[in-house]
């Protein structure tokens, strides 16, 4: 218990199935000093029908918390031992009613003193520790609810999303620019013999011109990239961008754009602007929030047969500061 303690509420679930099964292990000891044949892990399933009546397996499963096919597997091994009586529901022949044998009504009663035993010494040491035990159970079960798995599948994106980082080329990750883009081509087009070209060659074709390329990784992975080429008199295209397929939901296309942009801005380029396809219409929107604009005409002397897209980043005017 010692390494699951340590990992605290990440295994909670193991550290309540701990303290169940010793529970449950303190009751069966209980039982077995009085004579009881009755087992800790069927009390709530046995004490509901002691205290209700007939119920149907789906009425227990919901009424104890627990799944309807571990209610139907416990039933069935109840009624085969003999604790149990199956009865044909009287409204729906299809549902079976289960009640307390004989046998189980009269081992419950010769429980209850150990019940009450039971309920006695763990409040007292509950009271010892000043544990407030069955509210602070009710709290935690209001945790749970309200779609926490909602909110923690947002955190665990937010988390990711923190981890990413932008870096520039390193000979050791031109690797991933071809594949990266690669991947991209062959889903949505082919690959042409400019893109070849280019990916093949970064270096000579990007860096060497004075271009940028940038990568995402997400740890040790390289999930994204695009890249920086400067064209004639100041102007740069942004170009070569491409988002691992499993990583799309963590706004890496925006970092690397930013990145691209902030580098434009840096070398005081008088043109940004990037070619793509009307197929693409998540990315033409990402590229509308960034800044960039729509052209009425497509470019000049146009690289790509599947560019039917020109767009043209304009900086967003300064605000002016607020007079006090």
């Amino acid at each position: 218990m010692e390494f699951v303690n340590e990992l605290g509420l990440l295994a909670l679930g193991s550290r309540m199935r701990a303290l169940s099964e010793r529970l449950y292990a303190i009751a069966d000891e209980v039982y077995q000093s009085r004579g009881i044949a009755v087992q800790g892990r069927w009390f709530p399933f046995l004490r509901l029908l002691h205290d209700r009546g007939p119920q149907t397996v789906g009425e227990i499963a919901e009424a104890i918390g627990q799944t309807h096919s571990a209610v139907s597997q416990l039933a069935d091994k109840l009624v085969r031992d003999g604790w149990l009586i199956a009865k044909t529901d009287k409204a729906d022949k299809r549902v079976r009613r289960l009640t307390l044998s004989a046998r189980a009504a009269a081992a419950l009663r010769d429980a209850k003193p150990a019940w009450r035993a039971i309920e006695e010494v763990l409040q007292a040491r509950c009271r010892d520790e000043n544990i407030d035990m069955l509210g602070t159970l009710a709290g935690f079960g209001r945790v749970l609810e309200s779609q926490i798995e909602n909110e923690i599948s947002e955190r665990t994106l937010a988390i990711q999303r923190e981890a990413v980082r932008v870096v520039p080329f390193r000979p050791e990750l031109r690797q991933h620019f071809y594949r990266l883009n690669a991947d991209w081509l062959q889903k949505y087009f082919y690959i042409e013999e400019i893109d070849h070209r280019v990916l093949s060659n970064p270096e000579e074709e990007i860096l060497a011109a004075g271009g940028e390329i940038f990568f995402a990784l997400l740890g040790d992975d390289v999930v994204g990239t695009c890249a920086l080429k400067k064209e004639a008199d100041a102007s740069y295209e942004l170009t070569k961008m491409a988002v691992d397929e499993n990583s799309r939901s963590l706004g890496i296309g925006r970092r690397l754009i930013e990145a691209a942009i902030e580098t434009f801005k840096k070398r005081r380029g008088k043109m940004l602007f990037l070619e793509t396809s009307t197929k693409l219409t998540p990315a033409i929107r990402l590229y509308e929030s960034v800044g960039f604009e729509h052209q009425p005409t497509l470019r000049p002397s146009s690289h790509y047969r599947r560019a039917d897209v020109y767009m043209v980043w304009r900086a967003p005017p300064a605000t002016k500061p607020k007079r006090k």
